[in-house]
């Protein structure tokens, strides 16, 4: 089932995502409608705080950045086949060079911006079938998990920005919180008049 997406400004987003216990009702469904809302929308990732749940958990499938000329053969390939529900996952360790690259958001539609991170992380998480696991990732993956791993702790994109370009994209902020903008998906916006 494709779920609204929660839209910037809402304060579920701004909250940090409680741990799943293990008996959390019909988490395979929501789990593989997470995935569908993603897919609907056309992004590689989405937590559950921007469908309304303020839980730790998101999903990612990064296969729309196989394609990517510029990336070697053995990063499209990793790319290709990383679909991945997480849930409960606490990143250990942030390390290497920051890098920047150009991050969006379905929360907040119609605003890229650059976004420094490290460029290796290590992740404990569980499962869908609350299986345990460590891994250590880089590059896009790494990024990806990042940007969702931010949602459960109630960041979002837009604080990793200077505060000039905070000032530029405020007017567009502003519209999305009002509902004044037109993604191809659903979305709830927080202070959209007659909702």
């Amino acid at each position: 089932m494709i779920l609204p997406i929660i839209g910037y400004g809402d304060p579920v987003l701004r909250k940090k995502g409680e741990n799943i216990p293990q008996d959390y009702p019909n988490l395979s469904e929501l789990v593989a409608n997470m995935f569908e809302t993603m897919y609907n929308a056309y992004g590689v990732g989405l937590a559950a705080p921007q469908v309304g749940l303020a839980v730790r958990l998101f999903v990612i499938d990064t296969s729309p950045f196989a394609d990517d000329e510029e990336l070697s053969k053995e990063e499209q390939e990793q790319l290709s086949g990383f679909k991945k529900a997480f849930i409960n996952p606490v990143i250990t360790k942030e390390e290497g060079e920051e890098w920047g690259f150009n991050e969006g958001c379905l929360s907040i539609p119609d605003v890229r911006e650059d976004v420094y991170r490290k460029e290796r992380i290590t992740i404990e998480y569980y499962d869908e079938n609350f299986n345990k696991h460590t891994d250590v990732y880089d590059g896009l993956i790494a990024r990806v998990i990042q940007h969702e791993y931010d949602h459960i702790e109630g960041i979002l994109f837009t604080d990793r920005i200077s505060t000039l370009k905070k000032k530029l994209i405020k007017k567009k902020l502003q519209n999305i919180m009002e509902g004044k903008t037109r993604p191809d998906y659903k979305m709830k916006f927080v202070a959209k008049k007659g909702r």
